[in-house]
């Protein structure tokens, strides 16, 4: 399943930052061996029957993961006690602190649910 996403790892500069997006999308996909993997608009994304459920993307500053809108206000209150900061659509993961997994699997156990019967790519 990574070999999809091993194009997109090769193109981050930051050699910390690859490793850790590679282990963070590693996990994603061994833990949700269900879940397709597949790169659109330059960003790796799990989707489940066509549906997308996760995204990430990277800069300079933190590792972006992308649950739809629908997902981070179901988990609004998680991302707040961890600490992270977030826009419409966006959960901003800082370089410099650790990775929140049970958040992460919460965001994509949700949208695995709730677009379980969904139909289109986006909501």
């Amino acid at each position: 399943m990574m070999e999809k996403f091993e194009e997109f790892l090769t193109g981050i500069d930051h050699p910390d930052h690859r490793e850790r997006t590679q282990e963070i999308l590693q996990r994603v996909s061994e833990q949700y061996p269900q879940l397709a993997t597949v790169i659109k608009w330059n960003q790796p994304m799990f989707t489940d029957h066509g549906t997308f459920i996760i995204g990430f993307s990277v800069s300079k500053q933190h590792l972006a993961v992308s649950p739809e809108n629908a997902g981070i206000t179901h988990c609004e209150e998680a991302i707040k006690q961890a600490g992270y900061d977030y826009t419409k659509g966006i959960v901003r993961i800082p370089w410099n602190k650790p990775m929140d997994y049970s958040l992460l699997e919460k965001m994509i156990e949700f949208n695995m649910m709730d677009k379980a019967n969904y139909t289109k790519f986006w909501r």
